[in-house]
């Protein structure tokens, strides 16, 4: 577990490195993207009593990585950038357990009340709401590398300048990946190059 949590900071510390080299000094509120994603997360599993409504399990598994993405950036900056310290501290989380609460839309409310007055990331509920959508540590990995590896590919690719296309063959991006990294093996060492260079070979020229 901690060789995973290892390489995820890093390549967190990659991906933001590649948006501003400068990111551990560049001020970005980590703890407020956690809290706007996790009222996406709401959406998506639904709260209003007035209509029926359905849980899109896959986009809360995708808001959750995206919740995922900050929480390990949040820590980087907490530790000065130090991913072993980084991983430590995460690591003690992570075996702290899930939260006493069971309720999903009561875990959401916590993810976000605790970012707003820790400015991190509430791991028991982080972990009780992956548990929801029956998620545990190696599901985590491996949909964080992909999605990872797919942030990285929009940047390579035009992302910040507006030249990249998300829909690709009458499917977006999202769909693409979903589909190659359930292709791959999460355990091999060069997993995030096949799988870069899967989407490579998908993206149009």
């Amino acid at each position: 577990m901690k060789q995973k949590l290892l390489n995820m900071l890093a390549l967190q510390d990659q991906l933001n490195r590649q948006i501003n080299p400068d990111w551990l000094q560049a001020g970005n509120e980590w703890y407020r993207a956690i809290w706007l994603e996790s009222a996406e997360l709401m959406e998506h599993y639904g709260w209003k009593w007035w209509k029926a409504q359905e849980h899109d399990l896959e986009q809360i598994r995708l808001e959750l990585i995206d919740i995922w993405h900050f929480g390990l950036s949040a820590e980087l900056l907490a530790c000065g950038g130090e991913q072993e310290q980084a991983a430590q501290n995460m690591l003690a989380q992570l075996q702290g357990g899930q939260a006493d609460e069971t309720d999903f839309r009561s875990n959401v409310d916590q993810l976000a009340r605790h970012a707003l007055q820790s400015r991190t990331l509430d791991m028991p509920a982080f972990l009780s709401l992956l548990s929801a959508v029956d998620t545990d540590f190696d599901d985590l990995y491996r949909i964080y590398v992909g999605k990872n590896v797919l942030n990285r590919f929009r940047q390579d690719h035009g992302y910040k300048d507006g030249s990249y296309i998300k829909t690709w063959d009458g499917r977006e991006d999202n769909e693409h990946l979903a589909e190659v990294v359930n292709e791959l093996d999460a355990d091999a060492k060069d997993f995030q190059e096949r799988l870069y260079q899967a989407l490579e070979r998908r993206y149009p020229a």
